[in-house]
């Protein structure tokens, strides 16, 4: 399923216009980056919980030239599946 189809299934389920749908899910999604930008997690029981996760410098491998490289730390986002809808999907 792609954005488009997401809209879609949103505004057949709530009687909303797609472009209301759109709206919607996109002011959702902002709203999950900028909490993140943040550095505060976004739990939605049931589902799950978006996060930053902190990855360390470390040493990596060119694979073209074999040339050792210091990969810089860095903040990652990360998703965390809640228990519900882990057994939803198995």
């Amino acid at each position: 399923m792609n954005k488009l189809e997401l809209v879609s299934a949103i505004a057949k389920k709530t009687d909303l216009s797609k472009a209301k749908a759109q709206d919607v899910l996109n002011s959702t999604l902002e709203a999950i980056k900028g909490s993140l930008k943040k550095g505060q997690r976004v739990q939605l029981v049931g589902f799950g919980t978006f996060l930053v996760r902190q990855r360390k410098a470390r040493q990596g491998r060119n694979p073209k030239t074999g040339e050792t490289i210091q990969i810089k730390a860095r903040k990652v986002p990360a998703f965390q599946a809640g228990s519900e809808f882990k057994k939803v999907v198995n």
